[in-house]
């Protein structure tokens, strides 16, 4: 019997890194639109400069799809030289429309995909898209994900706790009403690591400034980067039956300040007494 070669995966099977990826850069910078009889199209619009990420997008989809570029004037410069894939196919329309990759606008109304997919790929393509990874005018390292939608939010804040431990609040911007999640320092550096590991698809540039955040070392003086502790039953009950906010910080092995404060809203009803845990 001869040996049979393993067959290529399903178009759009995000358990695929390079699908999940483009499935999440789709959502953040793709568009797709439908006319009468059937008719229509998904296309993605990058600086002309990334266009080798779009010729990837082109090899990994098994239907006809075209590259152009064009050049037209902007709001933030006088010219800007775009590339252009578009892909037309019915059936490739209607799986990544199955997906969640809505008609229309959609800034409020996308969400992470509700099958299996691979999680921080898809990340990735969502920051490829719509965020950014580099240094601040200071030089510290950063990553950030600007989105209007309140899961995809949810999404990156719930992966960034699970990776660096850190912790970011949901609040939407007075100014633009949406969401500004951003990733600093050595938080900024681990999160990058795991996002842009070697050879995975993304933008040639994000991914060079991902690795340039990895030789970062914080400036001598400079305080060290804290991650909120969570406070414990056990360490509330020591810290009420001490009395004494000093005391408990040696026992506890925390600051007086965190405990002098933690003591305030215990005994004030703003946090819930061990036996409410």
């Amino acid at each position: 019997m001869a040996d049979c070669e393993p067959s290529a995966p399903r178009f759009m099977d995000l358990r695929v890194p390079e699908y999940a990826y483009m499935f999440g850069f789709f959502q953040a910078d793709g568009h797709l639109s439908q006319q009468s009889r059937q008719r229509g199209r998904l296309t993605v619009e990058i600086s002309a400069r990334d266009i080798n990420l779009l010729r990837q997008f082109q090899k990994l989809t098994p239907y006809n799809s075209s590259i152009t570029e064009r050049t037209r004037s902007t709001n933030f410069a006088e010219t800007h030289k775009a590339a252009v894939w578009t892909l037309c196919s019915l059936e490739a329309r209607t799986t990544l429309n199955a997906l969640g990759l809505p008609y229309g606008r959609k800034s409020k109304t996308i969400a992470p995909p509700l099958g299996e997919f691979s999680l921080r790929d898809y990340l990735r393509g969502l920051i490829d898209a719509d965020g950014s990874v580099g240094f601040t005018s200071k030089g510290f390292p950063f990553v950030s994900l600007t989105t209007a939608s309140t899961p995809i939010a949810s999404c990156l804040r719930h992966y960034g706790r699970y990776v660096t431990g850190a912790e970011r609040s949901l609040k939407r911007n007075a100014r633009d009403d949406i969401y500004n999640l951003f990733y600093a320092m050595e938080v900024a550096q681990y999160l990058a690591a795991d996002l842009y590991y070697p050879g995975c698809l993304s933008l040639e540039r994000k991914h060079s400034a991902a690795e340039a955040l990895a030789t970062w070392v914080r400036p001598a003086g400079m305080r060290a980067a804290h991650t909120r502790r969570r406070w414990t039953g056990d360490e509330d009950r020591i810290l009420l039956k001490l009395g004494s906010p000093m005391a408990a910080a040696e026992v506890l092995g925390r600051t007086t300040q965190s405990c002098n404060l933690r003591h305030w809203r215990l005994r004030n009803g703003k946090a819930p007494k061990p036996s409410e845990q």
